[in-house]
């Protein structure tokens, strides 16, 4: 959805670049390509200007702007959705990416950042201190976007979501204020934004609650033949009914790449990948992922001590930038024989050059907090189930989401309900009830206090109530 409004021309930016400390790039400039491109290319949208952002100030200036003139915009941050929210067609992109600021206090565990920060730089700076909190699996992956979604990752299990570990946000209004949210100031703020996503305004500032992780953990892949898989996700099955909250586990099928080490017999044919990280005493970890090492007969693969960072990264190469994507997501009780059965047989013959489908684990600490207590909803489910549709060639945009569709819907007979708001896609508004679950009432009506105009919508909107 995007918003009516007056076209942008150079001298209507007049006014936006006087109040501004950052560049307001227009097409032609020099960053101009390299500004407006987001991970996911599926989306392929031309902005009227790019407002870089280079403080707080700047996007009080940007918002007061789009407001008063009534003018499409997006948000863009790390870039990194799925739905593509942050990329406006023929409007403003607010763009925080060059919002770098990282302030570690070591003593107080705790760390402040700005929205343009990507895990792989928090977690660099972090770990300079022998700290973390739970981010992204893909180190692209910008901060604000995913911790306001919820936040899942390797720590989730033992440290709580992102959400969790949010002590503090600066916020800009849709009145274009700076505010404070926190348990003491606009406390109901604070709650919406700990899962509420970019509904109530522009985070410039994000406090976490950091923990004691590394400087090594437990972490490797351990590859398996497709004919395993059946066999595999039951055993992933009843080892994640036991597990420690140290330990993440998540068992993906995906094509296997025609490189070395794969085995050449194997090359573009699905496997399936054990992915563990252990967070906690590394002589017990190996203790716990023995039993993921011994079973069956792989094809390769390891868990051994490694750094954190680098543990933060095994995703990465599976998720670069500049593909194509779509994704579908929804929320599993358990990983029983039909839906095995169901994913087998539409994994079998995976379309795409890197789809990949697989679970995460939930449970833990995620599990330990009352669903009302965050505007993250979903604290009783086992797995999250997600989908990632993956291609290069433009022709095949709609064959490709309609296929992911239909295995979504294959998959959906054997979910719970729900979704995680940060893997919706474009086309799924009528989900959004399953997004904010019984949250959602709540949700409503702190958007209607502080957006009653609903002037932040490009998003998995919430309606002001």
């Amino acid at each position: 959805m995007t918003h009516t409004g007056l076209a942008l021309s150079h001298h209507a930016l007049d006014p936006l670049r006087n109040q501004m400390r950052g560049p307001v790039l227009e097409p032609g400039a020099p960053d101009w390509d390299r500004a407006r491109t987001i991970w996911n290319a599926a989306y392929e949208r031309e902005p009227v200007a790019i407002a870089r952002c280079m403080g707080a100030a700047d996007v009080q200036a940007a918002v007061r702007f789009v407001a008063e003139g009534g003018h499409p915009f997006a948000v863009r941050s790390g870039g990194h959705d799925f739905a593509g929210n942050s990329l406006p067609d023929g409007g403003l992109m607010i763009d925080l990416s060059l919002m770098k600021g990282i302030r570690v206090d070591s003593q107080g565990r705790r760390a402040r950042v700005e929205p343009g920060v990507v895990w792989g730089e928090f977690d660099h700076e972090a770990q300079a201190f022998g700290l973390a909190t739970t981010g992204g699996t893909v180190s692209s992956v910008g901060v604000a976007g995913y911790s306001l979604g919820g936040g899942t990752g390797h720590l989730a299990r033992s440290r709580g979501l992102s959400v969790d570990n949010l002590t503090s946000l600066d916020v800009v209004t849709a009145e274009g204020d700076l505010v404070r949210a926190n348990e003491a100031e606009h406390p109901e703020l604070f709650w919406a934004l700990r899962g509420g996503g970019g509904n109530f305004g522009i985070v410039t500032s994000l406090e976490y609650r950091m923990h004691r992780v590394g400087p090594e953990i437990l972490a490797g892949q351990i590859v398996h033949p497709f004919e395993s898989a059946r066999d595999g996700l039951a055993f992933y099955q009843e080892l994640m009914a036991g597990a420690p909250d140290e330990l993440a586990c998540y068992p993906f099928l995906m094509k296997a790449p025609t490189v070395e080490p794969f085995p050449e017999a194997h090359h573009g044919r699905t496997i399936l990948i054990f992915v563990v990280a252990w967070v906690g005493d590394l002589e017990r970890g190996r203790e716990v992922v023995k039993p993921i090492l011994d079973f069956g007969t792989s094809l390769f693969g390891s868990v051994g001590a490694m750094p954190y960072v680098a543990a933060q990264t095994m995703f990465d190469v599976g998720m670069p930038k500049g593909t194509r994507r779509h994704s579908k997501a929804q929320f599993f009780g358990e990983i029983d024989a039909a839906a095995i059965d169901t994913l087998l047989e539409w994994s079998e013959a995976l379309e795409g050059e890197a789809t990949a489908a697989y679970f995460e684990p939930q449970g833990g600490a995620i599990n330990r907090v009352d669903p009302q207590a965050t505007a993250y909803p979903h604290r009783d489910k086992a797995f999250s189930f997600h989908l990632v549709a993956d291609w290069t060639d433009p022709a095949r945009d709609e064959a490709m989401r309609e296929w992911a569709r239909e295995f979504h819907q294959a998959m959906a007979r054997h979910a719970t309900g729900g979704v995680y708001m940060n893997l919706m896609s474009h086309d799924e508004p009528d989900r959004i009830p399953d997004a904010y679950g019984a949250n959602l009432s709540r949700l409503a009506r702190t958007k209607a206090k502080w957006d009653p105009g609903n002037l932040f919508r490009r998003n998995h909107n919430i309606e002001p109530g």
